[in-house]
């Protein structure tokens, strides 16, 4: 039976959202929301995410800038009234109960959602996350909304592995065989510290599905050395004009292997070249930062690394340096040691590519559940993946999964660094990591490893 909507009632009624102004599209959970909020509030209840602010705890809530920052959404919808205890009735068979209203909850009890601390006090077996439509494209899909979720919020959620038959389920489901009974046995990925030991790494095999469907996505990657010329004679100075055309050059190139990606995936039948268009045109930067931090790693802190060590920026260059590029660079020489610790395989790469491509959040999507369905399998598989082949690792695949939000949120703010400082930024985040990989002497440079050895 189809949801009732008091908005249908009048064509003409264009009410907005408390949360962000944008079109409602009803009352959601007490209040009058579009569906934006409507599923982020959702998503970050049945997650039981935590979020942080960089800022002042009071960022603007607009259409545009709702997606900046995910702890003052959340907060301004618990504010305006959204009723959390509405989420449970809405999993619930039989429809949605309309008849909860909005809520004025106090500042302490705001402040206790906000924090987790209401969260650490539920029974570990709720079901709130068993409804659907949870988020399962990565720690946060919203990432590229400019706050990444805590370690703790985010491996709490439901997609972590499970020691009742929820996860059997899901995986029968999405990868489309039964699931051994091994699987059962998994530690519960319920926080960092439920990771501490309890039970010992046992070995097995690999889920039946999951090979196929890692080397399809394997396949599809071209994996062969930037063609772009990186070279440069002795001596010779390079401008900030000629770097920022090489850079250009490299974005070209690294954005046309990823159009060629996607007619190569394994489920590129599956959408339509609209929907493909839409995550392309949302997502390319990340691809490409991606990419960057993996698999060709060894010629963008190597060779090109060594191109902008000749680029000498001049002394209003260096003092016009925004804030904006400041966060980046640390941010990017965070991420780069990360991912130099993890040394990434091809196989988790290409993982972790589609599952940060399949994002359903991403507005202008027409098949937002074909995308969920086809995001929790390479998620599982990938799961399954990591813990068959580092078994005593058992936070590697939520460490992994966290890089995806702080790409994003990268990715999110690089556009907002003017394109004159790019070519400065570049020179300080290479310069910053080679620099570090030389005094870590703990190895090469973090070029992508094979699955030949754990």
């Amino acid at each position: 039976m189809k949801e009732e909507n008091p908005l249908d009632d009048d064509p003409a009624d264009q009410r907005t959202c408390l949360i962000c102004g944008d079109r409602a599209t009803g009352l959601h959970y007490g209040i009058i929301s579009c569906e934006g909020c409507k599923g982020f509030f959702k998503r970050s209840i049945c997650n039981k995410r935590v979020y942080r602010c960089s800022r002042d705890k009071n960022c603007e809530m607009s259409r545009k800038q709702r997606n900046r920052c995910q702890y003052c959404r959340l907060l301004k919808c618990l504010q305006m009234g959204m009723n959390r205890k509405a989420i449970r009735e809405d999993g619930m068979p039989g429809g949605r109960n309309k008849s909860i209203g909005p809520v004025q909850i106090t500042e302490e009890e705001i402040e206790r959602i906000m924090s987790g601390q209401e969260f650490k006090e539920d029974a570990p077996d709720h079901t709130w996350g068993n409804n659907g439509d949870s988020d399962h494209s990565s720690p946060s899909n919203g990432a590229s909304e400019g706050n990444q979720p805590s370690p703790a919020s985010t491996l709490s959620s439901n997609r972590s592995v499970e020691m009742n038959g929820y996860t059997a389920a899901l995986r029968d489901h999405y990868i489309n065989t039964s699931m051994s009974t091994h699987y059962q046995l998994l530690p519960h990925l319920f926080s960092y510290a439920a990771q501490s030991g309890l039970l010992a790494p046992q070995p097995r095999s690999l889920y039946p599905q999951s090979h196929p469907l890692v080397l399809q996505l394997v396949a599809a990657e071209d994996l062969a050395p930037l063609a772009t010329p990186m070279l440069i004679e002795d001596g010779y100075k390079v401008t900030q004009v000629e770097l920022f055309a090489l850079l250009c050059r490299l974005a070209d190139e690294l954005l046309f292997r990823q159009i060629s990606w996607i007619k190569k995936l394994p489920f590129f039948c599956e959408l339509s070249i609209e929907d493909y268009t839409c995550l392309l045109s949302s997502t390319w930067q990340e691809l490409i930062l991606l990419s960057c931090l993996t698999i060709y790693s060894a010629q963008i802190f190597g060779d090109l690394a060594d191109i902008t060590a000749k680029y000498t920026p001049t002394d209003d260059e260096l003092q016009g340096f925004s804030e904006d590029g400041m966060e980046v660079m640390e941010r990017l020489i965070y991420l780069f040691r990360k991912f130099h610790q993890l040394k990434i395989s091809n196989e988790e790469y290409a993982c972790m590519k589609a599952i940060n491509f399949l994002n359903q959040d991403i507005r202008g999507l027409s098949n937002t559940s074909q995308l969920e369905q086809l995001n929790k399998r390479y998620w599982y598989v990938c799961q399954d993946y990591t813990e068959y082949k580092y078994p005593h690792q058992p936070k590697r695949f939520p460490e992994i999964m966290m890089c995806l939000p702080e790409i994003r949120c990268i990715a999110g703010k690089l556009v907002n660094v003017p394109l004159e400082q790019l070519p400065l930024l570049f020179k300080a985040v290479l310069h910053s990591c080679k620099s570090s990989l030389t005094s870590y002497r703990t190895g090469p440079l973090p070029s992508i490893t094979t699955s030949a050895g754990n």
